[in-house]
């Protein structure tokens, strides 16, 4: 059984053991001890804040083992994407490109760098280890971080966005990398995700990025190709994201082409298919015994929790029975209100 919570303190050593992982298809999650204690000290310092307006707030996220306490994945969402600046990303254009003299009109695929996305809601870092044979966990973890949006929904935006890694090869370099920021940046894929951090908000992209339409059809075809694919490691997170009701739209990643799903917080599952329910203690034995996966959520701000439970449809029911380990890992009681959502 599984529990995800917000990180603390305590939890620095373990995320630095996960990032020490070799995670390709993970490219917003921070790997040196040092950024991990600054979004662990910032985190802690956002759900503890007063909001009334999304703004710099990021929430991180870590999956815990009830057994053993062991800490098995970490996930994040920012308040406002681009906070302390603006975020940036690639636009797919269509331009219209028309001659009178030659009677010549056709349309030329083109890339602009835009900042569109600046104050979305942005969902970032999930990662679980053993993504491979990882199960409910997963979809627990990836689904939590929009739970705690649907408790505490003034701090975020209406809609919300995921960049999602793109193809590298088995040296971690990207076509697309290759084909478009390394000329202007004049580094490596690898050093410069590293100097930048795994952020989309530097000032430095918006000084060496170029600022006019890039012409699809003049990068190479491998470049072409991997425009919106996502890194095979990253099928897992993209699954459970569009079976959330995210949508791949006009945007990819300005570093590796990779996709940027988004979508408003009225098509996704967690906003519109939670339900809120009782508790009371001890299981309710099953009338039906048809059972359905629930991901399960309760406290507004620094003591949210969530976990899974398989029991009835609670859809006609007023009330949700769970086991003694449940309620104290959701630190609820009976009678106590908690949210639920089909995983």
């Amino acid at each position: 059984m599984y529990v995800v919570r917000p990180v603390e303190i305590a939890d620095i050593a373990a995320l630095e053991a996960l990032a020490a992982v070799t995670m390709p298809g993970v490219h917003t999650l921070p790997k040196t001890r040092e950024k991990i204690a600054a979004s662990v000290e910032r985190s802690i310092a956002s759900f503890a804040a007063h909001v009334d307006i999304p703004s710099e707030e990021s929430y991180l996220f870590v999956l815990e083992s009830l057994l053993d306490k062991s800490i098995l994945g970490t996930a994040a969402i920012f308040a406002s994407a681009g906070s302390n600046g603006t975020y940036f990303s690639f636009r797919n254009d269509v331009i219209q490109q028309v001659s009178r003299d030659l009677n010549i009109s056709h349309s030329v695929h083109a890339l602009t760098l835009c900042s569109e996305l600046t104050a979305y809601s942005q969902l970032s870092g999930f990662y679980v280890r053993n993504m491979e044979q990882a199960g409910l966990e997963a979809a627990l973890l990836s689904r939590a971080r929009l739970l705690f949006a649907v408790l505490a929904p003034h701090r975020f935006g209406d809609r919300f966005f995921v960049p999602l890694a793109g193809i590298t090869d088995a040296n971690g370099q990207s076509p697309f990398w290759d084909a478009l920021g390394r000329k202007f940046f004049q580094m490596d894929f690898l050093d410069a995700e590293k100097v930048i951090g795994g952020a989309r908000n530097r000032t430095l992209i918006v000084e060496l990025m170029p600022h006019y339409p890039v012409y699809v059809p003049l990068l190479p075809g491998d470049a072409q190709a991997a425009m919106g694919q996502i890194h095979p490691s990253g099928e897992l997170a993209f699954n459970l994201l569009t079976e959330e009701g995210f949508e791949a739209d006009d945007y990819i990643d300005i570093f590796d082409g990779g996709p940027i799903l988004q979508a408003h917080k009225n098509s996704l599952r967690s906003f519109t298919g939670s339900l809120t329910r009782r508790v009371v203690a001890g299981v309710t034995p099953s009338r039906t015994g048809l059972k359905v996966h629930y991901a399960i959520a309760s406290g507004a701000e620094r003591n949210f929790r969530a976990v899974t439970f398989t029991c009835d449809a609670l859809e006609g029911q007023d009330t949700v029975g769970l086991p003694a380990e449940l309620l104290e890992a959701l630190a609820v009681a009976e009678g106590d209100s908690v949210i639920c959502v089909r995983i």
